[in-house]
């Protein structure tokens, strides 16, 4: 069915949200270099082509030897083994070991054939010119690292879905892989409404005019959440113009954002406007979330979003972290689950909140800063005032099927960075 624009506050919840709207449009495949991988998310699954490592190596520095050549040794009675020689770095070992006999091996150094085991260095010493004393026995096997332990081939070594971390672009060097597909960052297109928006540093000059706070924090969230954000553009009242903005914006863009046009009254210009783009359906035009609730979520025909944003800076920001971040990461080929970083702290005052709706509460900690001593206090105000969320350290989530949290209960915080 076409939009209609018509779906004000047929609410839907944050869980359905983030379950059911799912915008079908994927950035497109780059190849990158090593150097410029991190935090990029693979396209595909990358299988090892080989062993990892190649070959059987030293996981510490000490001396191959036989471990049958150690049993019973101890500070007491060490065992003597002859030195018959040593390994080299980045070379293969070019003697082997016999009875009685040991090689030095540094660590990664390439097992020589014979040695079943590496005793560390720590537990021997030098008894005479060439030869050594062993304090402690080892098990075969012990000190070495064996072909293939760390990845076999065949395996995957990087999963698609999941931004590359140091260590994922330590594995892609280790297997010789220089380059690696990856999704391109989503464009973000951020429009701002209304005729008494200016641009941040922008004179003035008339009672009534404000500088437009949204598009540049909500910018700062799509890069955050590893899209790229164009130049926010301001777009009068009026709904000819929003709806070129926006046609403009889509030609262009993985997502569109559209800031303070979503929120009840006359003025209200966006739905219209989103329902104006043929084959776009509107999700929703209502959250069932405090503060927030007049959002709008649509899709397009080719399955690109498009966000209604309320005016208020704070429920704007509090929503694009829960929903629009979410939808940024997705368009870029993410799917793992975004782990962030919280803390559990108990509340220094109650919660009140209603039933149906997911309350998102602004909280700052307090006390000794030092463990259980350090609790959440909620930090409450009017929706449009940017100094709550400025002020805050987190924010706590009370669900939609609770009437509110208790003083001393303890709550889950979510840290902003």
């Amino acid at each position: 069915m076409a939009a209609t624009g018509r779906e004000f506050f047929t609410a839907r919840t944050v869980a359905e949200a983030l379950a059911e709207f799912r915008p079908s449009h994927r950035t497109a495949t780059e190849a990158v270099t090593l150097e410029h991988a991190a935090g990029r998310v693979p396209a595909h699954d990358v299988i090892a082509s080989a062993a990892l490592p190649g070959f059987d190596r030293s996981a510490v520095d000490g001396y191959a030897v036989r471990a049958q050549d150690t049993y019973g040794a101890s500070d007491s009675v060490p065992a003597f083994i002859r030195v018959a020689g040593s390994v080299a770095m980045g070379a293969p070992a070019g003697e082997s070991v016999v009875a009685g006999a040991a090689i030095s091996i540094p660590t990664g150094g390439a097992m020589p054939d014979g040695a079943d085991a590496v005793v560390m260095v720590e537990y021997t010493q030098e008894a005479m010119a060439g030869t050594i004393e062993v304090v402690r026995p080892v098990a075969p096997g012990e000190g070495i690292v064996r072909a293939g332990e760390d990845i076999a081939p065949g395996a995957v070594a990087v999963r698609a879905g999941a931004p590359l971390r140091a260590q994922d672009i330590a594995m892609l060097a280790a297997l010789g892989i220089s380059r690696v597909s990856v999704y391109a960052r989503p464009v973000v297109s951020v429009l701002a409404t209304g005729d008494e928006l200016i641009a941040p540093g922008a004179d003035l000059v008339a009672v009534g005019q404000v500088h437009d706070a949204l598009s540049s924090s909500v910018g700062a969230l799509v890069r955050e959440a590893g899209g790229r954000a164009r130049a926010p553009k301001i777009v009068r009242d009026d709904p000819g113009a929003l709806h070129e903005a926006l046609t403009v914006a889509l030609a262009g863009s993985d997502v569109v954002v559209i800031c303070a046009g979503s929120s009840v009254g006359g003025r209200d210009q966006t739905a219209a406007a989103v329902a104006g783009v043929p084959e776009t359906q509107i999700w929703c035009h209502g959250l069932a979330i405090k503060p927030g609730k007049p959002t709008l979520l649509a899709s397009t025909g080719r399955g690109v979003p498009i966000i209604g944003l309320p005016g208020n800076p704070r429920s704007a920001l509090v929503v694009f972290r829960l929903i629009g971040m979410p939808l940024v990461r997705r368009a870029g080929g993410w799917t793992a689950e975004v782990v962030g970083g919280s803390v559990w702290r108990r509340l220094s005052r109650q919660v009140p909140s209603a039933a149906g709706r997911l309350d998102v509460v602004q909280v700052r900690l307090s006390g000794s800063g030092s463990g259980s001593g350090e609790e959440a206090e909620p930090i409450f105000g009017p929706s449009s005032l940017l100094s709550v969320l400025t002020a805050a350290d987190g924010y706590v989530v009370v669900p939609e099927d609770l009437n509110g949290l208790s003083a001393g209960e303890p709550v889950e915080v979510f840290l902003y960075r």
